[in-house]
């Protein structure tokens, strides 16, 4: 998904469409996108919204928020379907490295339904083709609407600023949750994060090889507080509590095993945290340009 020359701030608009574009045609499986598909319009989507936040300067302020909202809730739309694979896939994994477990677990209802893949009907998969429809028509229209959008010749400095407002967002998101690591707060810095990731891309000429690994430490640095989410979403749909009274062992030792493995996860996503959007720390540094 990501193209083979580097866009600049030039190519917004066509890098833009290149993102609805795609999504359209990944939209086009039959009898409806797979989970892989799915996933791609998602990010394709997040990529969308992103470059549309760094041209906010250049739009209109109803313009921005009509084109801000409809690719948010086109994420929207599709992420119970996306986020249903993901949930079985990470139980799954859990379930592999912990199968003397997972046998204790045998009659729990709600352990077992993550982990079955869904029966879909005749009528589930109308539904399903009715989603997509309705996501296409979105796409079309904002692929039109782009059309008489001008982002020709963007001011680069005008960029540069609002690439800083997005690693100063993240920043404060990272403050916030380095000191109460949160679910909500964890979640709203990778979010913020992730936009500042997607945004990057379109200054990578002015030091590509510097972009190139911020990009790259972002990214991994993302997938690993995205993991940690994941679990934290199992976990809050098994609805376990501390000493409740229905809690059996076997239910103590999954909740146990979820929070080891999502400790390992922070403790990968803080170093390079730190690193990218410690407290004071400039984007001009951090790029290593002055503007």
């Amino acid at each position: 998904m990501t193209p083979k020359t580097p866009p600049e701030p030039k190519d917004l608009k066509t890098t833009m469409a290149g993102y609805l574009s795609g999504s359209l045609t990944l939209l086009t499986g039959r009898p409806v996108p797979d989970d892989p598909a799915i996933h791609d319009v998602r990010v394709l989507m997040k990529k969308h919204r992103a470059a549309i936040r760094l041209v906010r300067p250049l739009l209109d302020e109803e313009a921005y928020r009509r084109e801000y909202l409809a690719g948010r809730e086109t994420g929207r739309i599709l992420a119970l379907w996306r986020e249903s694979a993901v949930l079985r896939k990470t139980m799954k994994a859990l379930k592999k490295d912990n199968p003397e477990l997972f046998i204790k677990l045998h009659d729990n209802a709600t352990v077992q339904d993550l982990l079955r893949k869904p029966y879909s009907t005749w009528d589930q998969a109308g539904e399903m083709a009715k989603t997509v429809s309705g996501v296409n028509d979105r796409l079309k229209k904002a692929q039109y609407r782009l059309r008489f959008i001008s982002l020709n010749e963007p001011d680069l400095r005008l960029l540069l600023g609002e690439l800083g407002n997005s690693h100063t967002a993240a920043s404060a998101a990272y403050l916030a949750c380095r000191n109460k690591p949160s679910e909500p707060l964890l979640h709203k810095f990778r979010k913020k994060s992730k936009t500042f990731m997607y945004q990057l891309i379109f200054f990578r000429h002015l030091s590509p090889q510097t972009v190139r690994q911020l990009e790259k430490k972002l990214g991994t640095m993302t997938q690993n507080l995205g993991r940690y989410n994941d679990l934290a979403q199992i976990m809050t749909l098994t609805g376990y509590r501390l000493g409740a009274s229905g809690n059996t062992a076997a239910n103590d030792e999954l909740a146990v095993v979820i929070r080891d493995r999502q400790d390992r996860y922070l403790a990968k996503v803080w170093p390079v945290a730190y690193r990218i959007f410690a407290p004071g720390l400039k984007l001009q540094d951090l790029l290593g340009i002055s503007f």
